[in-house]
């Protein structure tokens, strides 16, 4: 543990979220003081993962906040240094997409930097934004393009596809450049891919959601998306705090593969497991790009842990977690 965090206070936003959770666990291994925010801080099923990291009886505080309530995080970043906003509702099939994810996301996400614009603690912001709100635009995306910061998703096109989680990340991040800029506050945007890696929380979540279903049998969408791993993501978010050059946004990717190859690597790691071979759909299997990370390794030094580890560590952890049961 490094002793120059010692006494420092960062605010950490949706803590019970599956990055958000890791963040938290980083936080505490440094030294930090973490004030935890959470929708229902008594609700132990969801906060038992967190008060039992290591320091967090002496050095997390958890509080109820709603995204959703003007000045519900004002008193919680009052005093940080540092915020880290996480919380953004992750859902990727809704009824109405204005109340479940917008709303939080695009509101919860300006009630965040208002509190923040009214402390003179803070004196960083890191944002958790997505390649969502990077890669959805119309230019092309075949094997030779290279997707990087400068990019940035068309909310148009989001709508006409019905992209409503990629459309919420979007709106999220562009309204937050835009508050930050008119209000002199220092803030980085972290824009990870689909992320993999053990769990701290008990329940499953969207982001691994895809490698159960191959698990399980289900046929693969024909669908082609960055993976990274979840421990590789806490961490950007820590050292875009702690750097003092570190600027802008940052795209947090290991590759970017078609379902099918996630599949095959799949089948590699657990041979007697039915890992489907066969896609929902029968079509050409949607191409593959590429997603710069020159500017996460040169900035903030990340070195990306390869996707055959996060895939064995995320399976371990169902299998720890008893949602799935089998014997390799």
């Amino acid at each position: 543990m490094s002793n120059n965090n010692a006494g420092k206070v960062v605010c950490v936003t949706g803590a019970s979220g599956f990055i958000a959770s890791w963040i938290v666990k980083f936080l505490l291994q440094r030294g930090y003081t973490v004030r935890a925010t959470v929708r229902y801080p008594s609700n132990l099923k969801k906060v038992d993962h967190l008060v039992k990291l290591e320091g967090a009886k002496e050095r997390l505080q958890l509080f109820k906040a709603d995204l959703l309530e003007e000045g519900s995080f004002d008193s919680v970043v009052e005093g940080c240094h540092g915020v880290f906003h996480t919380a953004s509702p992750v859902r990727f099939v809704v009824n109405d997409p204005q109340a479940e994810l917008l709303d939080p996301a695009v509101k919860g996400t300006l009630n965040v930097l208002k509190s923040c614009a009214k402390s003179p603690s803070v004196k960083r912001v890191v944002l958790t934004s997505s390649i969502s709100a990077v890669a959805f635009n119309r230019r092309p995306k075949t094997p030779q393009v290279v997707v990087d910061e400068t990019w940035f998703s068309d909310p148009d096109v989001c709508r006409e596809l019905e992209l409503w989680y990629t459309l919420s990340k979007t709106l999220a991040e562009d309204a937050a450049w835009k508050f930050v800029n008119e209000n002199s506050i220092d803030m980085i945007s972290i824009n990870p891919t689909m992320v993999a890696g053990p769990l701290l929380q008990p329940e499953i979540n969207e982001s691994v959601e895809p490698i159960l279903n191959l698990i399980n049998g289900k046929p693969f969408p024909n669908k082609s998306f960055g993976w990274v791993d979840v421990k590789d993501v806490a961490n950007a978010h820590i050292l875009a705090y702690e750097i003092a050059s570190a600027s802008g946004r940052y795209c947090l990717v290991e590759r970017v593969i078609h379902y099918s190859e996630l599949a095959t690597i799949l089948r590699g790691l657990y041979p007697t497991l039915q890992i489907p071979d066969k896609c929902e759909v029968d079509e050409p299997y949607i191409p593959t790009y590429q997603i710069s990370t020159e500017k996460a390794k040169k900035d903030l030094g990340i070195e990306f842990t390869p996707l055959e580890v996060s895939l064995r560590e995320t399976v371990e952890s169902f299998r720890e977690k008893k949602i799935v049961n089998f014997n390799p």
